[in-house]
């Protein structure tokens, strides 16, 4: 049995977490037996619900209890504080988005999973999207890659560090169609509701824009990619089992024990976002 805990409990993924493994027995041989945060009233819930006996305050105090861990603070800071532990105790951990706020931080958490030898695992539900993996088919066929554009839903002023708690699926897709290259000089504009960047990446002009949703609802995700030959575009939908595929994605590389990316990819969507939150 492949023991699991929960930190950043707030986070609504937790509930379907709980509800695929536990309830649903949705992947053999693996189970969420602990959370953190103490005992809140969400803890509690959850616990019912799955079935769960430990809750415990801090992440330290799963290092005993788990074999791997899941990291969903919806604050991107809280991140190194919460999966470098258990890194570096040899714990699989992922990280859901964003890795962190900074790069310091990345590389931090980067440096305890090298340190602890277990899989370390960081990525926005969008990058897996199906569509995401039709375009990058589909973009082989275009020629030379010229423009790629992703725009959705973000707010620069949301409370959980900005743009980074809904700015990662708008950088990772982008980054993920270009085999998730390093940037280059990242220029920001804004207008009233929106933040536009471009740079380059793996030779291809790269532009993003970020629209902050209001009472009325948000717009959706949506990637374009344009070629020497053709242009492929279509809206992104993640469909009711996103996060189960996404867990499931994780203990997957748990079981293969080979992290899903090379760890160095997991810097260039924190230094794009740290370099936009800067400029605005």
């Amino acid at each position: 049995m492949l023991r699991i805990g929960l930190i950043g409990t707030e986070n609504s993924h937790t509930d379907y977490f709980v509800r695929h493994l536990n309830v649903d027995n949705g992947r053999e041989g693996c189970r969420v037996v602990a959370l953190a945060g103490g005992d809140t009233e969400k803890n509690r819930t959850l616990a019912a619900m799955g079935q769960i006996d430990h809750i415990v305050e801090s992440a330290e105090d799963l290092i005993d209890l788990v074999d791997a861990a899941v990291v969903a603070d919806r604050h991107g800071g809280l991140h190194r504080q919460n999966a470098v532990p258990l890194l570096e105790a040899g714990k699989h951990v992922f990280v859901d988005k964003p890795t962190a706020t900074t790069v310091a931080d990345t590389e931090a958490i980067i440096t305890a999973a090298t340190k602890g030898g277990g899989v370390l695992a960081s990525w926005s539900a969008v990058r897996l999207a199906r569509e995401i993996t039709e375009v990058k088919h589909a973009a082989g066929r275009l020629g030379a890659l010229q423009v790629v554009t992703m725009t959705g839903p973000a707010d620069p002023d949301d409370p959980h560090a900005g743009l980074f708690f809904y700015g990662p699926h708008v950088v990772e897709p982008a980054l993920e169609l270009l085999g998730n290259p390093e940037v280059g000089d990242i220029h920001v504009d804004t207008i009233e509701h929106t933040v536009v960047v471009t740079t380059q990446a793996a030779g291809t002009q790269l532009v993003l824009t970020f629209v902050r949703p209001d009472d009325d609802g948000r717009i959706p995700w949506h990637i374009a990619a344009a070629g020497r030959h053709g242009i492929v575009a279509t809206d992104i939908t993640l469909g009711l089992d996103y996060n189960a595929r996404g867990i499931d994605h994780f203990l997957h590389a748990v079981e293969s024990e080979q992290p899903p990316m090379p760890y160095e990819q997991l810097i260039p969507p924190v230094r794009l976002l740290e370099a936009v939150a800067e400029a605005i």
